[in-house]
């Protein structure tokens, strides 16, 4: 596996993995969530809008991604990174791994490019942001492992 700098030619396959990726994700939200927040949320589904924020990020001025490819040219993950630069703060904004991949030190990969490319660029804090419901466990324990302690966050939703 080689991470490398995000090609323009492989929106597709980061797309179609991250949708495979987060499907259980968007499982569990919607059975955690309330529905009519869900629903307003996702009014189309929830792959319609994922689809166009990995779109949106992978186009972004101001965001850097690499991928991780293997041998046979295969895309198996990716990372997305903002700089904040005011707080000198690296936020991994966005990061998947495909199913086929999960569990082969892909994603801590990813992650630990991404720390080093922060420090690099003078960062001297990482962020990375994530569900505490169920289908974000594995996120959690990945994101912990690196060395990320956990920032207690409470945020409500109301559907109006």
């Amino acid at each position: 596996m080689q991470i490398e700098p995000y090609n323009a030619h492989q929106l597709d396959a980061i797309v179609s993995l991250s949708l495979r990726a987060w499907a259980p994700v968007f499982d569990s939200l919607e059975k955690v969530m309330d529905i009519d927040v869900y629903r307003a949320f996702y009014p189309d589904n929830w792959s319609v809008s994922q689809q166009k924020a990995v779109e949106d990020v992978c186009a972004a001025d101001d965001t850097n991604v690499w991928v991780a490819a293997i041998e046979t040219g295969s895309i198996a993950g990716f990372v997305a990174v903002k700089l904040h630069s005011e707080d000198s703060m690296g936020e991994i904004y966005m990061i998947a791994v495909d199913p086929d991949f999960q569990g082969q030190g892909i994603g801590t990969a990813l992650i630990e490019f991404a720390l080093n490319w922060m420090k690099d660029a003078g960062m001297s804090v990482a962020m990375v942001e994530t569900g505490g419901d169920p289908g974000h466990a594995k996120a959690r324990r990945t994101y912990e492992k690196a060395g990320f302690g956990l920032f207690p966050v409470a945020r409500y939703f109301k559907k109006l």
